[in-house]
């Protein structure tokens, strides 16, 4: 099955919500601060390589991405698609 997310804004303007049309998590949820931390979650651990961002939250069928205040989702938005898509 492809992997088809769809992207929405959030009350925070450094977070993004991307919805999975797969489970992003088992059960429960997560939340990663840094690379270091996210080292079990390839979806985590693949948007941690992208310059600017600084969380990340998995929960349900969504993933949300906090970028850092500096950082520009126009220079970021196709790498976390590609991603999130190739970690699942």
């Amino acid at each position: 099955m492809a992997i088809e997310v769809s992207v929405s804004t959030t009350p925070n303007e450094n977070a993004m919500k991307y919805t999975l049309n797969c489970n992003a998590i088992e059960s429960g949820h997560k939340t990663y601060a840094n690379a270091d931390a996210a080292e079990e979650s390839p979806v985590a651990k693949a948007l941690f390589a992208i310059v600017g961002v600084s969380q990340v939250f998995l929960m349900a069928d969504f993933i949300s991405v906090t970028k850092k205040p500096e950082a520009n989702w126009d220079n970021m938005e196709a790498a976390i698609l590609d991603a999130i898509k190739s970690a699942y």
